[in-house]
């Protein structure tokens, strides 16, 4: 399809189906337009694309053509979030018979099973740059700032800067789990001594075990050690326009 010119493509599904279409089309001149229809729609959430066919098919053709960066999580590319640990665990868990039944709240309970998992020892550089050495229970890097549920756990994240957001928490406990979530939906993770944040363009991470790890709410397999680069403009996104229906685009 896009070998032979398309003008437009697009794309009809959940935060799964828009991920694998954004790693196929990277590098196109083709801009993808996105009709919500997954559980959380996350890139289409933070971009204010509305879940109704009509206003969002209306934004596909004609909105704002806006390029965006993505992220390549060992060579495979994500537009909204990647991360290893407990959230790759708790996405693994509420995928399936769990999440059709549910819908997001397989997500607070798959997480609520995980609070008491084992932190790992992870080394972190950010641009050849030391920046992390000690335990964690998650590495998160967002492209985008509204992530689980639509909170917002990268303020300063834009998906057009050529940099991703990085943050690791280290819990150990219910306890610990539930200051840092707490601090989180507040709005202010980051103030967490539980949670270290910085952003850059190039994350190489080393770990003392093998962890799941997702890309854009999808789980994959368990690595040790991985690589997370910024593609930076690699994806055009039709968008709403000024005045057009949306909700909050970034």
């Amino acid at each position: 399809m896009l070998a032979d010119g398309a003008e437009l493509l697009f794309v009809w599904g959940g935060d799964g189906t828009v991920q694998r279409s954004i790693d196929a089309m990277a590098g196109s001149d083709t801009p993808l337009a996105i009709v919500p229809a997954g559980t959380a729609n996350l890139l289409a959430t933070n971009l204010g694309i509305p879940k109704n066919i009509e206003q969002a098919a209306t934004i596909g053709l004609d909105g704002e053509r806006r390029p965006l960066d993505v992220g390549r999580f060992n060579g495979e590319r994500f537009a909204v979030m990647a991360g290893a640990g407990f959230d790759a665990a708790m996405i693994e868990r509420a995928d399936g018979a769990l999440k059709d039944r549910l819908g997001r709240a397989a997500y607070i309970w798959a997480g609520s099973q995980n609070l008491r998992a084992k932190p790992f020892k992870a080394k972190i550089q950010v641009d050849g740059v030391p920046w992390y050495a000690g335990k964690a229970s998650c590495i998160l890097f967002g492209n985008v700032g509204r992530l689980f549920g639509g909170i917002e756990v990268f303020s300063d994240a834009r998906p057009d800067d050529g940099r991703l957001e990085l943050g690791v928490v280290n819990a150990d406990s219910v306890t610990d789990w539930l200051r840092a979530i707490a601090r989180t939906a507040a709005g202010h993770p980051q103030r967490s001594p539980l949670v270290q944040a910085t952003s850059g363009t190039k994350i190489e991470v080393k770990l003392s075990r093998k962890v799941l790890y997702e890309i854009d709410g999808g789980d994959r397999e368990k690595v040790k050690a991985f690589t997370v680069k910024v593609q930076p403009a690699a994806i055009t996104i039709c968008v709403p326009r000024e005045g057009q229906h949306g909700n909050g685009a970034v």
